[in-house]
Parts: structure tokens; C-alpha cells; sequence
């Protein structure tokens, strides 16, 4: 065999364990990529039950105002009410006890008056924050979590 043919096989040789090399980077590289796409939906699906969550706490009160008359059992809805009323729907795959719901009237009305508390009268404003803590599932940053808030805001009809 000549000189030549044996550099040319030893070059081949060590190609080998280069392209293993690769590989192995490749593929821990995409399946980071797709366990964050992953992550990435199930935020996206948390963000929308969270959003879902203030609106039906908004809707909740703005039927439940101080002229309320129709519902007997939360009529006037209070702040703890509105609260309460959110933290038991069925929320599925969301922890309620990582969810802070806030609910407040916002004194801007023109039907307001400042030292009535709340002012829940028709035509104001109820408002409801709720913040989720998502918990990110990674191994780099094992008990990272991601506050996930959204806003309701509504008038107040009855």
C-alpha cells in the first residue's frame, strides 16, 4: 500500500469519531429546542385559562352590582366573593393554589362615592387581576417559575 493510501485511510478514520461529535450536538440541541417549544405552549395554554379566569371574574361581578336584586345568595358580590368565585372553577391542568385573584372597584365613577367601600354601584368600574405562578419544567433552572398575569376590566350593569 502506499504512503498516500495510508494517510488517506487514517484521515478517514479519525473523521469518525468528529461526526459522532456532531451528532450528539445536534440532537441535545434539538431536543432542547422542542422541550421549549413545548414549554412554550403549555405558558401559552396556562396564559389562556389564567385571561379566561379574570374574565369570568369580571363577568361574575358586574351582574352582582349594589342594584342587584335577581341573585339572592351574592348580592352585592364582594371582593372575597369575586375571589372565591374564581378559585373554584375547573380549571384543567392549572393549579388554583398558585393563582392570586385581586378584585377591586375603582373609585373613577360617576356614580362613586369615595368613602363608600366598594363602590359596586351600575355604571363603575370592577376590575380583577389574576397571577399565576408557572412553573417552569427546566434542568437548567430547577424551581424557576413565571408570573403569568392578566386584567379584567368591566362596567358594573346591575
Amino acid at each position: 500500500m502506499s504512503p498516500k493510501a495510508l494517510t488517506m485511510r487514517r484521515l478517514h478514520n479519525d473523521t469518525r469519531g468528529a461526526a459522532l461529535v456532531e451528532s450528539v450536538l445536534s440532537i441535545i440541541l434539538l431536543v432542547t429546542m422542542i422541550f421549549g417549544i413545548t414549554e412554550l405552549g403549555f405558558a401559552l395554554y396556562t396564559y389562556h385559562y389564567i385571561a379566561f379566569a379574570a374574565r369570568e371574574g369580571t363577568r361574575y361581578a358586574i351582574v352582582r352590582g349594589s342594584a342587584c336584586n335577581t341573585f339572592t345568595t351574592a348580592c352585592p358580590a364582594s371582593t372575597t366573593q369575586i375571589q372565591n368565585y374564581v378559585l373554584s372553577l375547573n380549571y384543567p391542568g392549572i393549579d388554583t393554589t398558585k393563582m392570586l385573584v385581586t378584585a377591586s372597584f375603582p373609585t373613577t365613577g360617576s356614580n362613586c362615592t369615595p368613602s363608600v367601600s366598594p363602590c359596586n354601584n351600575p355604571g363603575n368600574v370592577v376590575k380583577v387581576v389574576v397571577t399565576y405562578q408557572f412553573p417552569l419544567a427546566s434542568i437548567f433552572i430547577p424551581s424557576a417559575t413565571l408570573p403569568i398575569t392578566t386584567t379584567s376590566q368591566m362596567v358594573i350593569s346591575q
